[in-house]
């Protein structure tokens, strides 16, 4: 009965968590994107996409990214290519929403939840920004993988490293009966 009582509390406040963050992202999508007449985008994907840029550029690369007025995107172009576009999705904000509630859900310490908290949602931005840049420069030179490596490789790849997250924090600091 204990257990199902631990698995109970943990879906209780996953979806607490989980529902309120994503309510609470959807209200600044709404107030921050624009979808009439002219698209502009919410700044977290201008952010993503101003350092994905930037990353680009460090490793050579003359790329220049603008907002596409026809859509909700930032078109990301490669020596003057049209090469991939950036959308919200791209983001990785849900993928950060779904790692703080389970994070949350089998929470350690206060200060401890915080701290990994933080750092994972920073790691989980920098591994999605390179991410991007990797997806965009392949595409640049190989096109032809361009379905695979956005459908299976690059999904893995942040996935993958959310539930390497997940599983450090549960090994070794979520409180949960250990028996």
């Amino acid at each position: 009965m204990k257990k199902n009582k631990v698995v109970v509390q943990f879906l209780i406040k996953f979806f607490v968590v989980y529902f309120s963050l994503t309510g609470l992202y959807s209200l600044y999508l709404k107030n921050t994107q624009q979808k009439e007449t002219i698209f502009s985008c919410a700044p977290v994907t201008k952010m993503v996409t101003d350092h994905s840029e930037k990353v680009a550029e460090w490793f050579g690369y003359d790329v220049y990214t603008d907002q596409n007025y026809q859509e909700l995107s930032f078109m990301f172009m490669v020596n003057e290519k049209y090469v991939v576009r950036i959308v919200e999705g791209c983001s990785s904000v849900s993928i950060m929403i779904l790692f703080l509630a389970f994070i949350i859900a089998f929470s350690g310490s206060i200060k401890t939840t915080i701290l990994y908290g933080f750092f994972g949602l920073i790691l989980i931005y920098v591994t999605n920004i390179f991410r991007i840049v990797a997806l965009a420069l392949i595409i640049y030179h190989r096109p032809g993988y361009q379905e695979i490596l956005h459908s299976l490789f690059f999904p893995a790849v942040i996935y993958g490293m959310v539930f390497l997250l997940w599983m450090v924090w549960v090994n070794k600091f979520a409180k949960i009966n250990k028996k």
